[in-house]
């Protein structure tokens, strides 16, 4: 008589819109596959009104959640995500040790998701990390990303050279894969909407041009969003028969004196629009019929290659990441921005990115993981050994 395979129970945490944009495809892939149980975590902003309740786009997605950890996010100083950071921290250790997955499946390099890490690892859980061994020198999340792949079992790498990077941290080769990134695949598989449908959507008449801008703060550096937005301002106002969006920050320091400075300049312009969130097939679509992405988004370098446009990358916040061809490093100063925009604009420009390559792969990144998630045994997987380099 056959031996009937128990389920393993795999939990996903997601705890912003731009981390579930990238597992979208995955979860689905976990949630189809007979050999797994997905048990979904969602936290952070998904939870927050102020960042438009994006709970409820994963809801619309029919995808069952399992647990809920409110952060009791308020203010975007250190105290305070302090405080959510250590409240959060006491809420997963419990869901972790009721709910006993198998194996837990982190992306990037947000406080959230490092919480979530020590906790499974508090309680003894094989870790697998998406998105390591990546650099953001001007970032917090720097030191976080490194210490949730040390804290980690399994890697899942976007490049060859960041999955160089995970082994020099010691971690063990055959247990590193470079997958791709994830949000080619989530492109790859969006029925988007046409550009009549998506003005409708938004409610927006569209002028000659689209501009989207997403601009985060640089957390290691303090007071430099004030200065750097009224620069940005200042870059846009010299655009013509353009219809400008924005999306909103991550809640990050000093997140709510960007969201402010937004919400004010997009008030008092016509054809400016702020959104809490888009949305997966909203915002894709906007790329897709944008003539170019303006800030300083991992989105630019991640998914705006694939759709062969410029995006302008501003200041030091992926400083250090590998960039496609298409991707414009400026200074947040505003010449630089407004040179940056005409040469972007440039008609022989952009014809010589016609053909340019995203260097994060052509997609299939989800099914690479759900190949090898079911080949593992996660029980081998919880004593490490330091894996050291020979010089």
């Amino acid at each position: 008589m056959m031996k009937t395979l128990k389920s393993k129970k795999i939990c996903v945490v997601t705890g912003s819109r731009a981390e579930y944009g990238l597992l979208k495809n995955l979860l689905f892939l976990i949630k189809k596959e007979k050999l797994f149980k997905l048990q979904l975590l969602v936290t952070g902003t998904h939870l927050s009104k102020r960042h438009g309740l994006t709970v409820n786009n994963i809801i619309e997605d029919q995808l069952n959640i399992k647990n809920k950890v409110d952060l009791k996010l308020k203010k975007d100083d250190s105290s305070s995500l302090a405080n959510s950071m250590s409240h959060g921290l006491s809420k997963f250790v419990k869901i972790f040790e009721k709910n006993k997955p198998n194996l837990i499946i982190l992306l990037g390099d947000r406080y959230e998701i490092f919480i979530a890490c020590v906790a499974a690892t508090l309680c003894r859980l094989p870790i697998a990390h998406i998105h390591g061994g990546e650099i953001t020198k001007s970032l917090i999340d720097e030191a976080f990303r490194h210490s949730i792949s040390k804290m980690s079992h399994l890697h899942f790498t976007a490049t060859n050279e960041y999955k160089k990077r995970v082994i020099q941290m010691g971690e063990k080769p055959e247990n590193v894969y470079c997958v791709g990134g994830l949000g080619v695949d989530n492109i790859n598989f969006s029925n988007l909407y046409s550009k009549s449908e998506l003005g409708k959507k938004l409610k927006i008449k569209f002028l000659k041009r689209i501009v989207i801008v997403t601009y985060h703060p640089e957390t290691l550096k303090k007071n430099s969003s004030l200065l750097n937005l009224k620069n940005l301002f200042d870059a846009l106002k010299t655009l013509r028969d353009t219809t400008i969006i924005f999306t909103m920050p991550n809640f990050d320091i000093e997140s709510m004196v960007i969201y402010n400075l937004i919400s004010k300049f997009t008030s008092k312009r016509k054809n400016c629009y702020l959104f809490k969130t888009l949305g997966q097939k909203k915002y894709f679509s906007c790329l897709k019929y944008a003539e170019l992405m303006i800030g300083n988004s991992s989105s630019g370098l991640l998914e705006m290659p694939t759709f062969k446009k410029f995006s302008i990358n501003i200041g030091e916040r992926q400083s250090g990441r590998i960039k496609a061809k298409s991707v414009i490093d400026c200074s947040p100063k505003t010449k630089s921005i407004i040179k940056a925009i005409k040469f972007s604009l440039n008609y022989t420009n952009k014809k010589k990115i016609k053909n340019v390559v995203n260097p994060y792969g052509t997609g299939g990144a989800s099914k690479k993981i759900i190949k090898i998630l079911k080949r593992k045994n996660f029980r081998n997987l919880i004593l490490k050994e330091f894996f050291n380099i020979k010089f």
